[in-house]
């Protein structure tokens, strides 16, 4: 059984799997309909205690996130959520870096590099990604996970 978000709800993007995400600025009212069951939270500091899994990625107002890494892992596991529960994204402003991680996402999904900005801009909100260094994270945003490399010691 899916327990996904209400397609209607505030701040709620298809992407084009049909997976339901929600972006919002955690500076306002927390959103009517029921809690996330995972989350994604890009802050410059640690984000307030919630009742359900989240993620801190430590990102600076206005910023990308300080270990991509550490993005790329918890946006996937976001997405890879998302196939059957609510998954929240947010930030202070719910745009900038909200947008970012949202494109990120999309990417995620299917949806072009080079495609992503516009693509969160036309499904969740014009202003997202509010910065040039945004816009460029996305673009280098990569689907897959980075390869582990072992080293193999000969003795």
């Amino acid at each position: 059984m899916f327990d996904t978000w209400d397609p209607t709800g505030p701040g709620i993007m298809r992407l084009p799997s049909g997976r339901l995400v929600r972006g919002r600025g955690l500076k306002r009212p927390m959103l009517p309909g029921p809690d996330p069951t995972y989350a994604v939270y890009l802050l410059g500091a640690a984000p307030p205690p919630t009742a359900w899994r989240s993620h801190w990625i430590r990102c600076p107002d206005f910023r990308v996130p300080r270990d991509p890494g550490d993005a790329r892992a918890a946006l996937r596991e976001a997405w890879e959520h998302a196939a059957g529960g609510r998954v929240e994204i947010g930030c202070d402003g719910g745009l900038g870096r909200t947008g970012t991680a949202l494109a990120c996402l999309a990417i995620l999904d299917g949806v072009a590099a080079h495609e992503a900005v516009a693509y969160v801009r036309r499904h969740y909100n014009p202003r997202a990604v509010e910065t040039l260094r945004q816009r460029l994270f996305v673009r280098r945003f990569r689907a897959e996970l980075p390869t582990v490399r072992t080293k193999w010691l000969w003795r």
